[in-house]
C-alpha cells in the first residue's frame, strides 16, 4: 500500500523467454523486484507506480526514421549500437520479416535490419500498454548510464566485467540506488536486463520529479499528436 508522500516509480526491461523485469524504486531507492511473462500482468502487481519507464520503442513514425533514435546514436558514441533504428508503424503491422523489410525500404530508404524485427512481438505488446497507461514512458538504458556518468558514453559494454561492475557503481553512487545481492524474483534473471531495469527505474523517477531529459530536445509528433521521445 502507498504510503501518503511517497514517489513510487517502475522500471522495466525485456528479458527473452522470461518476459519482463521491473525494478521497484521508492523514493529513490530499491523497493523490489518483479517478473512476468506478459507486461500488462506486471504493470498491474505495480498498480501504485507514479511514473513507469520501459525499455522499448513505443511512439512509431509514418515515414523515415524517428529523431529520438538518430539523436540517441548521435549522443552515444561507442555505445551507438545499442539503439536500433525504429521503422516506421506499417512496418510493424506487417506479419513476415521480408513484407516488412521491404515497407520499411519504401517508407525510409533501407530495409528493417533482422535484430530490430526479432523485437516485433515485445514492441507490439509494449506499445499497447503505452497506448492505454499515460504513465509509461520510453527510455534507454545507454542514454540513462550516459546520463549517470555526466553525460559521458560508457567505455565497456553492458555484457562485460567491467561493465556491469561500472553500471552498478554509478546506480549506487551518482544515482543513489543500491542492488542487493538478493533480488528476489529477478535473481534468475540475467544481469544486464537486471540493470537496464534498474536504470530504467532511475529515469522514471526523474520522469515523476519533473527532472528528466528527452531526446530529441524538441519531440516530433506521431500521428496522433502523441510525443515521439526517449526520456533520460
Amino acid at each position: 500500500m502507498k504510503v501518503k508522500g511517497e514517489m513510487n516509480v517502475l522500471g522495466v526491461d525485456a528479458c527473452g523467454k522470461q518476459g519482463w523485469v521491473g525494478i521497484r524504486l521508492t523514493d529513490g531507492a530499491y523497493a523490489g523486484s518483479v517478473v512476468d511473462l506478459r507486461l500488462d500482468r506486471l504493470i498491474e502487481r505495480v498498480a501504485d507506480a507514479d511514473a513507469i519507464g520501459v525499455d522499448m520503442p513505443l511512439a512509431l513514425v509514418e515515414r523515415g526514421w524517428r529523431a529520438a533514435d538518430l539523436g540517441a546514436r548521435a549522443l552515444l558514441g561507442v555505445r551507438r549500437s545499442s539503439v536500433f533504428l525504429v521503422a516506421p508503424r506499417a512496418a510493424w503491422l506487417e506479419e513476415e520479416y521480408g513484407a516488412a523489410a521491404d515497407r520499411c525500404q519504401e517508407l525510409t530508404g533501407n530495409r528493417l535490419s533482422h535484430q530490430a524485427w526479432a523485437l516485433r512481438p515485445k514492441l507490439l505488446e509494449a506499445r499497447e500498454c503505452w497506448l492505454a497507461d499515460e504513465r509509461i514512458h520510453e527510455v534507454h538504458p545507454e542514454l540513462s548510464f550516459r546520463t549517470l556518468a555526466g553525460g559521458e558514453p560508457l567505455p565497456y559494454a553492458k555484457k562485460t566485467w567491467r561493465g556491469q561492475n561500472l553500471r552498478r557503481a554509478l546506480l549506487a553512487e551518482a544515482g543513489g540506488l543500491v542492488l542487493p545481492d538478493e533480488l528476489g524474483e529477478a535473481d534468475r534473471v540475467p544481469v544486464d536486463d537486471v540493470l537496464d531495469a534498474a536504470v530504467a527505474a532511475w529515469s522514471a523517477h526523474r520522469i515523476a520529479r519533473g527532472t528528466a531529459g528527452r531526446v530529441p530536445e524538441e519531440p516530433e509528433c506521431d500521428a496522433e499528436g502523441r510525443r515521439v521521445e526517449i526520456r533520460h
